[in-house]
């Protein structure tokens, strides 16, 4: 379709566009070609889905116009266009858009009617207004006199009534251009040839009848007394029809010497684009030469560079040559070598010996390989040894602390009985002098002495306890972080659920996660940013989110601050997953190490979700070392 068209305009050549504009003008008289839309608008048949299709009438003969004498339009696109515009000024130029009227000031040859004060804006007076109904409409209103006077364009009426309300007085306003004078003028001449002009008023007074009287309103009207005269000072002024022509003269002079600045400055811009322009065509000018020399060198590059591949062609097949005589040669050689083969053939007995010795070397490297295996597998039993002691003390400990707690019963209620005593001595001191009293007093001092020497050998026993438990417990600390140091790559299988937990440690992909619904361009290094900036967040220790609650008369407790304004800025920002990600970390930096605030390591239970006791990780130890050995 494309190559027809194409073919169809090469056929026109730029002599034949007067001919051919005769086939498109008819088609658009006969109406095949639509230019005039049904809604009254104008579009260009030629450019239909290219072009905009509401024009006005001058934009769309001025595009027709610039499209038939485009230089770079084909020869049919011309002819079709030069065809548009002849057909808009011949059979649609009364879609013209009408030019605007242009107001002049009247001509007056008499300088008195030049001079004579007028009340500007221009103003008509109606006087004898009688309150009567007419055409079924009230004389009062503005509407009545408005169409009345509708002939001579009004734009406003204002009624003045007397103090009985029986006569009236009307002012009547018109455009203050010089259409509205005219029309004051025709307003006034109406009254006048019907002999009720301001002459025959004043001449009539009081015996005017019910006819009303209208003139043109003028200085002496203006300078009256009364509500009309009031009226015409308070919304307009005097002036003389020299007045205005002068002010209009003024106002023309200024847009005639601004327009003149304006084309000044327009020159001035010109001349600006001219050198420009000039200096853009030198440019272009040096441009073409030094792209006429880099074409020549191209071309003399090109032919230099044909004559070094012909001859580096050339030396390939001369190096092929002698690749060629080099092979025959070689198989030559290969035939003596091959000779030379058959009679080193008894050699071979000295290269299989060489082949027993290396063997030999294998083995001792097995060897030597097993005995590393043993000494694995004893280290591996140093382990087990290492872990049931730890299992003994730990069983003795728990032994201990509970004996512990006996004593210190035993200790509180030697304590308790050793007050007892003393209260009693203190009543028996009161009781008098008497021997048995005496007597009771001393055996009650041997039985407190005797509770005092109990209750310190209990304390020293105590002592001696809390210091074994502390150690013991030292021990046990000491414990978990050996088997955290030692058999941390044991416990980081991915499916085992006895592990190291770094406490207080925010997790980064929960941050991966929500970064890649925000940032799905670069959520990785967003998801970092924010990680490690929260974790150091976490290590400030002038940021404690917690505070102390009561729970009852005797109890308190330490909970998470939810108002804290950094936890509820997170949450807002970044939503619940991440809240609650930050939160766990903090609470665990809290609990594991609240004074140094930094990650900890912690034998932890996954599954259960809380920390590892030491017979866990011991049993899971077991199990793991009981499927090494049963891979091995």
């Amino acid at each position: 379709m494309a190559s027809s068209s194409s073919d169809e305009e090469s056929d026109i050549s730029d002599s034949e566009i007067q001919d051919y504009k005769e086939k498109p003008l008819e088609e658009l008289k006969t109406g095949k070609f639509k230019v005039k839309g049904p809604n009254g608008t104008l579009r260009c048949p030629f450019c239909a889905g290219k072009k905009k299709q509401d024009y006005k009438y001058k934009d769309l003969l001025q595009h027709a116009t610039g499209v038939s004498k485009g230089n770079r339009k084909s020869a049919k696109q011309k002819a079709n266009h030069m065809a548009l515009a002849e057909y808009l000024t011949t059979e649609l130029v009364n879609e013209a858009e009408p030019q605007p009227q242009r107001v002049t000031a009247p001509v007056i040859t008499d300088k008195s009617d030049q001079n004579e004060v007028y009340c500007w804006p221009w103003t008509g007076i109606v006087v004898n207004i009688h309150d009567e109904i007419k055409s079924g409409q009230a004389v009062d209103t503005s509407a009545y006199w408005l169409k009345k006077f509708s002939k001579y364009k009004p734009v406003e009426v204002k009624i003045f009534w007397d103090d009985k309300c029986q006569t009236a007085q009307a002012v009547v306003k018109f455009e203050n251009d010089w259409i509205g004078f005219r029309n004051a003028i025709e307003f006034e001449k109406f009254f006048e040839g019907d002999r009720h002009c301001k002459r025959e008023w004043i001449a009539q007074g009081p015996n005017a009848g019910p006819s009303i009287y209208g003139w043109f309103a003028r200085d002496d009207d203006y300078r009256s007394q009364g509500p009309v005269g009031k009226y015409l000072r308070e919304t307009g002024e005097l002036k003389t029809i020299a007045d205005l022509v002068q002010e209009a003269i003024e106002d023309r002079n200024k847009v005639v010497e601004n327009l003149a600045n304006e084309i000044d400055l327009k020159n001035e811009n010109l001349d600006e684009l001219r050198t420009k322009y000039n200096v853009k065509t030198l440019s272009l000018s040096r441009m073409l030469e030094e792209k006429d020399i880099l074409h020549r060198a191209f071309c003399e590059e090109s032919r230099k560079m044909q004559r070094l591949a012909r001859e580096h062609v050339q030396r390939v097949l001369d190096e092929q040559e002698k690749l060629n005589a080099e092979l025959e040669y070689k198989k030559k050689q290969l035939d003596s070598w091959s000779k030379e083969l058959n009679k080193r053939e008894a050699l071979t007995e000295r290269e299989r010996q060489k082949l027993d010795e290396e063997k030999k070397k294998n083995d001792v490297r097995n060897n030597a390989l097993q005995m590393a295996s043993e000494e694995q597998r004893k280290a591996d039993e140093n382990v087990l040894r290492l872990v049931e002691v730890q299992k003994r003390e730990k069983e003795e400990a728990l032994k201990k602390i509970l004996e512990l707690e006996r004593d210190l019963n035993a200790k509180q209620k030697l304590e308790m009985e050793i007050e007892e005593l003393k209260g009693k001595l203190e009543v028996m001191k009161h009781l008098g002098d008497d021997v048995a009293v005496q007597n009771k007093i001393k055996e009650m001092n041997e039985e407190l002495n005797e509770k005092i020497e109990e209750m310190n050998s209990v304390e020293h026993l105590y002592q001696t306890l809390v210091t074994k438990e502390r150690q013991n417990n030292d021990e046990l600390q000491e414990a978990r972080k050996e088997l955290i140091a030692g058999l941390s790559e044991l416990l980081k299988s991915a499916r085992a659920h006895i592990g190291i937990k770094r406490m207080g440690e925010i997790d980064p992909k929960t941050f991966e996660s929500e970064c890649k619904l925000k940032f799905p361009d670069d959520y990785e290094f967003k998801a970092l940013e924010m990680c490690s900036l929260w974790q150091e967040k976490l290590k400030d220790p002038d940021w404690y989110p917690f505070k102390v609650v009561r729970v009852d008369d005797h109890t308190h407790e330490k909970i998470l601050d939810e108002e804290d304004a950094s936890l509820r800025e997170l949450k807002s920002e970044w939503g619940d997953n991440i809240y609650d990600t930050v939160t766990t970390a903090l609470r665990d930096l809290d609990e594991y190490n609240a004074s140094g605030r930094y990650v900890v390591s912690e034998l932890w239970n996954f599954k259960e979700n809380r920390r590892a006791t030491l017979k866990e990780v011991i049993s899971f130890i077991f199990k793991q070392l009981k499927t090494v050995k049963r891979r091995r």
